[in-house]
């Protein structure tokens, strides 16, 4: 189960895919396109909140190089939560 089953649980997630299949049908309905382009956009359409998640982890790792006393301190933290979580 996704961190958002867990968070909002099986009547969340519902609503998560309403809203998302919403936003693809308004954005076929509004976008001033050729057919084509439509589809085009509707079978991309979930490569966007993937490629969100893909940037911000880049970020994060390149803010642990670029930032080394943000590095060590996400270090600490990552240990401090392994040793009482685990």
């Amino acid at each position: 189960m996704s961190a958002v089953g867990l968070a909002l649980g099986d009547r969340g997630l519902g609503l998560c895919l309403a809203i998302y299949v919403a936003g693809v049908v308004w954005g076929l309905l509004v976008i001033d396109a050729k057919p084509a382009a439509k589809i085009g956009l509707a079978m991309l359409w979930p490569l966007g909140p993937i490629a969100f998640a893909v940037t911000l982890t880049l970020l994060l790792g390149a803010s642990l190089i670029a930032f080394p006393a943000f590095g060590i301190a996400v270090l600490i933290l990552s240990g401090v939560v392994w040793l009482f979580v685990v």
